[in-house]
C-alpha cells in the first residue's frame, strides 16, 4: 500500500479513543469499542472521532468550571463537536475515576460496572439522550441499565460456552 494512501486512511477511520490521564482498569477495551460502535450503529449515528479521557476530580472541575461554568464535580462531561445531528459524531468525554470509585461505594456496584455506565452515559448523550428532567433522567438510567445487563450478561454468556 502506498504511504501517503495510508495516512488518508487514518485521518478518514472512525475512532474511539481512550486516554488515560489518571491510572484505572479498563477491561476488555477492544470489545468495549465494539460494543460502543454498535450502539451508534443502532441509532442511525456514525463516529468520525471519539475521545474518552479518564482524569481526576480537580481535572474535571477545572473543566466544568471553565466550559460550563459549574463550580462542582461530577462524574462525566461530554463534549459534542459535531456540525449537526446528521454528521458524523466528534466527541471529548472526561470520566473523574475519582467519582467513578465514591459513586460505586455509594452505589454498592463495583468499579468496574460504575465506570461502565458513565461511559454509556456519555455515548447515549450523543445519539440523543438528555437528563436535565426528571422524567428525561429516569429515562436515562433504565437506558443505562439495559446497556449494563447486555454488556455484561453477554460477557458471561460467552464465557460459559467455551
Amino acid at each position: 500500500m502506498d504511504i501517503s494512501r495510508y495516512f488518508c486512511m487514518q485521518r478518514t477511520m472512525k475512532t474511539i479513543q481512550f486516554h488515560f490521564l489518571e491510572k484505572t482498569s479498563l477491561p476488555e477495551r477492544v470489545r468495549l469499542r465494539t460494543f460502543l460502535e454498535r450502539l451508534i450503529q443502532k441509532h442511525q449515528k456514525s463516529i468520525a472521532e471519539i475521545n474518552i479521557y479518564f482524569c481526576s476530580n480537580e481535572k474535571i472541575l477545572k473543566i466544568n468550571k471553565k466550559h460550563l461554568k459549574h463550580n462542582y464535580y461530577t462524574d462525566i462531561i461530554t463534549f459534542d463537536f459535531s456540525q449537526s445531528d446528521r454528521s458524523p459524531i466528534i466527541s471529548d468525554i472526561f470520566i473523574s475515576i475519582d467519582m467513578v470509585r465514591i459513586n460505586a461505594g455509594l452505589y454498592r456496584t463495583t468499579i468496574v460496572q460504575e465506570l461502565h455506565r458513565v461511559i454509556f452515559h456519555g455515548f447515549l448523550h450523543l445519539v440523543g439522550y438528555n437528563d436535565k428532567s426528571t422524567e428525561e433522567k429516569n429515562i436515562m438510567r433504565k437506558k443505562e441499565a439495559s446497556l449494563l445487563k447486555k454488556y455484561f450478561v453477554s460477557r458471561e454468556t460467552k464465557k460459559t460456552k467455551n
